[in-house]
């Protein structure tokens, strides 16, 4: 079944702010009304000045779904001269309202119903998040593995939350103190026991890191087309 078509705009109340990394912040969003969303998709958040200039910016959904859901959770990553990000991260409050409008999307998502392999590189990791929290919600974690690259621990997102025997962490410049494995870029090794013949692999992440997780995966076999890239470029 495809996605259904984007909703129109609404006002949405940021209900939550959460600190992930020195550089990135969770907002939960609470909405108008119950917006269903699937696993991978994304909303545009949209903010206008009183003189009526607008700008907006899409951001992926971190939350699991929910058909009734009337709060979604977005992470965004706050850059240098960011018109949105920055807004979002230095002005906005608990109880401030925003315009929002999804969800969008309907080649990148899951349905928690086949197996996945999931690769994130960075900020990557939120709408592979989605797709974690909902094999948890569902009792299917056996459907999925999670491979996050992050630079050090200070840099990876959901950290609280993200362990599990589903999950493995590469870092690539720093580790904690005892880690089974020496900082380094993802490489075959890290993916090997994880890959799964009959599974759709998600690969989100910059560009650089997308097209070095698809060569990898290549290198053990893996057809093309059972991989779908998302790949994020900067969103100020």
């Amino acid at each position: 079944m495809d996605a259904p078509p984007p909703g129109p705009w609404q006002t949405a109340t940021v209900e939550e702010i959460t600190e992930e990394t020195r550089t990135a912040k969770s907002f939960r969003l609470g909405l108008a009304r119950a917006t269903p969303h699937l696993a991978g998709q994304h909303f545009v958040v949209r903010l206008t000045a009183p003189d009526g200039y607008t700008a907006s910016r899409s951001y992926s959904v971190a939350s699991a779904p929910d058909e009734s859901a009337t709060a979604i959770e977005i992470t965004v990553e706050r850059l240098e001269d960011g018109e949105v990000s920055s807004y979002l991260h230095d002005v906005v409050v608990p109880g401030d309202r925003l315009e929002v409008r999804g969800p969008i999307g309907g080649w990148f998502v899951w349905r928690g119903d086949t197996p996945a392999m999931l690769i994130g590189g960075g900020s990557g990791i939120v709408p592979l998040m989605a797709m974690l929290r909902l094999a948890r919600l569902l009792g299917r974690c056996d459907l999925v593995s999670l491979v996050v690259s992050a630079r050090a621990p200070g840099d990876l997102y959901y950290a609280r939350e993200l362990p599990g025997p589903e999950t493995k962490v590469v870092y690539t410049r720093e580790t904690p103190s005892i880690w089974p494995r020496p900082p380094g870029r993802l490489n075959e090794d890290d993916l090997r026991d994880v890959v799964v013949s009959n599974a759709t692999i998600y690969v989100c992440g910059s560009a650089s890191f997308a097209d070095h997780a698809t060569n990898l995966l290549a290198k053990l076999g893996v057809l093309s087309g059972q991989i779908r890239v998302e790949r994020f470029g900067p969103t100020s």
